[in-house]
């Protein structure tokens, strides 16, 4: 048979924050690939263009509403997930939320807890869950699958002024790194992303800055901003067989920036 590590055909993949940015970037590319795709977002309309736009390749796809922020309601819609389509394969915890404040010393605490409620509480009962689900897998000799965190460059330099954002990506490192070795023995894998400036809902401030881009892109080796489709391939050697002996690894996607 020829070599086809890429083909997820039979596999399913569901993305928290893919409605839109890097995770409907990586939901389109899983799909193309051939898996069957979750996506939960919390915009309907956002919501309704990832389902046409997915739909499109012929696999199957299901895209909720889910609060990634509410521990309840990610445990239900993992389980329903599951019940949906029998398995999980590949999941990725990318939902997330930036706000940022004045000051470091005029930051409320509402914003500090908002930000880690979404960025690390709701990173940690997403794999939580889908840890449980492919350990109980793995038990009944049907092992493996792959775990993803997107954290941020903002993880390893400095972000003024937006320091809960960045407390929370630099987090899901050793948390990553903790699930990877522990799960090992059930050939489940966990990596994280650090993407650097990419276009999303999240930069469209910075996005229509001429000063922000003659300050911070042309830092930029590659002269642009990041697309949400340069996370696709990534996404798919994570959620194949290629991957299967790959864990414990931070990809930084960044266009060089961090080594400029």
């Amino acid at each position: 048979m020829p070599y086809s590590p890429f083909d997820l055909g039979g596999k399913v993949a569901l993305i928290t924050g893919g409605n839109g940015g890097i995770g409907l970037g990586m939901a389109d590319a899983l799909a193309q690939a051939g898996a069957d795709v979750i996506v939960w977002g919390n915009n309907p309309a956002k919501n309704a263009a990832a389902e046409a736009k997915l739909s499109a390749h012929g696999t199957r796809v299901l895209v909720e509403r889910v609060d990634v922020a509410d521990e309840a309601a990610v445990d239900e819609g993992v389980a329903r997930a599951v019940a949906t389509f029998g398995r999980l394969d590949f999941v990725a915890a990318n939902a997330g939320v930036g706000e940022s404040a004045e000051s470091f010393h005029t930051t409320s605490t509402d914003l500090w807890r908002r930000v880690l409620a979404v960025n690390l509480d709701g990173v940690f009962w997403t794999l939580r869950a889908a840890a449980k689900h492919m350990v109980a897998r793995a038990d009944s000799g049907d092992r493996g699958g792959s775990l993803l965190a997107t954290s941020s460059t903002s993880a390893v330099h400095g972000a003024p002024r937006n320091q809960a954002y960045a407390a929370t990506k630099g987090a899901l490192l050793p948390m990553i790194r903790g699930i990877a070795v522990e799960y090992a023995r059930h050939e489940i894998r966990a990596n994280a992303i650090l993407p650097g400036w990419i276009r999303s809902d999240m930069t469209a401030g910075a996005q229509g800055s001429q000063k922000f881009t003659d300050k911070v892109i042309t830092r930029v080796p590659m002269r642009r901003w990041g697309e949400p489709e340069d996370f696709g391939g990534l996404a798919v050697y994570l959620a194949s067989d290629a991957s299967r002996f790959h864990t414990g690894d931070t990809f930084t996607v960044d266009g060089g920036y961090t080594i400029f």
